[in-house]
């Protein structure tokens, strides 16, 4: 049997007869919705549409597929290398390395590529008029327009350079109407770049070379300048070496030392043994006294007043002498050791020069 089911409630009417349910009245009061037609906006649209996307992206399709020439790539990667031995230059100290980091070089390449200066070397060796003037394709042909300048943004369209500065890889990729052209640029690029890379070494070790040559002048024109001011000082005080000449003073002072004593034990037992105050040797004995003890004041006078060939003109104390050729000798010690060290520094240099610290790594 079938269940019957309760009939709708009708509904409750509030005071004054009107129902309770605002919202199910009005919903009823709405009319409905009228079926749509085409307005003259909506085939603006529709022609906007076709003018502005389908249109431009069929003549794009139709050129590219129809008209333009085909175009190759060629790539190549490459990156600066340096040699990892230790140059001989840095055990030396205040000389660096040739060239500075690696990156910096790469920096260098990166715009060199992209440079006027390329686009001139490329265009030189192989024509880039014969290599991108293509009559059919007027887009992406040269044209008729040569000066470096045109060259050089229609460069940019066809060559794309990627850097990595982290790693210092650059990856070039040339575009060309034909696959031989486009490996002829590449290297042609890949030799400019080699050769500023060589450029760049090459002008470091003139530098660096320079450099050790200079040093090297100083330190042999600071070395005949210690030699003359030495040679100057023993012409004019007729010194030697004044260690040695203390040494030999030194000496007859001690012999002298000795002869007064002896004197003075000759009159002690001269004394003693004579009887007679009018002996001749007592005053022979003193004769020889004052005569030694006379040299010994004038050896003494010559340490504290100065030397003999300078005494009588008032020059210098022996003392303030044997200063002046210490500092003389101390200078010429020092020209010596600086001369042997630039020396050292400069045959290096001419042997780094000879080798070849840069050089492009391709991959």
């Amino acid at each position: 049997m079938e269940e019957k089911k309760p009939a709708p409630r009708p509904p409750q009417a509030s005071k004054g007869g009107k129902p309770a349910n605002k919202a199910v009245a009005v919903k009823k009061a709405l009319p409905t919705a009228r079926p749509a037609h085409r307005r003259p906006r909506h085939l603006f649209l529709a022609l906007f549409f076709v003018v502005w996307v389908i249109a431009p992206l069929g003549a794009v399709s139709w050129y590219l597929f129809g008209i333009a020439e085909d175009q190759y790539a060629s790539v190549v990667g490459f990156s600066v290398r340096k040699e990892e031995t230790g140059s001989a230059l840095e055990f030396l100290g205040g000389i660096t390395d040739l060239s500075g980091s690696s990156y910096s070089d790469t920096d260098i390449l990166y715009e060199y590529i992209q440079s006027q200066e390329m686009v001139r070397l490329v265009h030189a060796k192989l024509d880039m008029a014969r290599i991108y003037t293509k009559p059919g394709d007027p887009f992406f042909s040269l044209g008729d327009d040569l000066r470096i300048e045109a060259l050089a943004r229609y460069w940019k369209r066809m060559i794309n350079v990627y850097y990595d500065n982290s790693s210092g890889l650059i990856e070039i990729r040339v575009l060309a109407f034909n696959p031989r052209d486009a490996q002829e640029i590449v290297a042609v690029i890949y030799d400019q770049s080699s050769m500023m890379i060589n450029q760049l070494s090459t002008i470091a070790r003139a530098d660096i070379t320079r450099y050790a040559q200079e040093e090297l002048t100083r330190a042999v024109e600071r070395l005949k300048l210690a030699r003359q001011a030495r040679s100057a000082f023993q012409n004019r005080t007729r010194i030697v070496d004044p260690m040695a000449d203390i040494s030999g003073r030194m000496g007859l002072l001690n012999t002298l030392h000795a002869q007064l004593a002896e004197t003075k034990i000759e009159q002690e037992l001269l004394l003693r043994n004579s009887l007679s105050d009018n002996d001749p040797r007592k005053q022979q004995i003193e004769r020889k006294l004052d005569a030694i003890q006379k040299l010994i004041d004038e050896e003494r006078g010559q340490f504290v007043n100065g030397s003999d060939s300078v005494e009588s003109s008032g020059e210098a104390t022996y003392s303030e002498l044997l200063a002046e050729f210490e500092a003389l000798q101390v200078d010429l010690e020092f020209a010596e050791q600086a001369y042997l060290s630039a020396q050292a520094s400069h045959d290096i240099a001419l042997a780094e020069a000879q080798r070849k610290s840069r050089y492009l790594a391709a991959y």
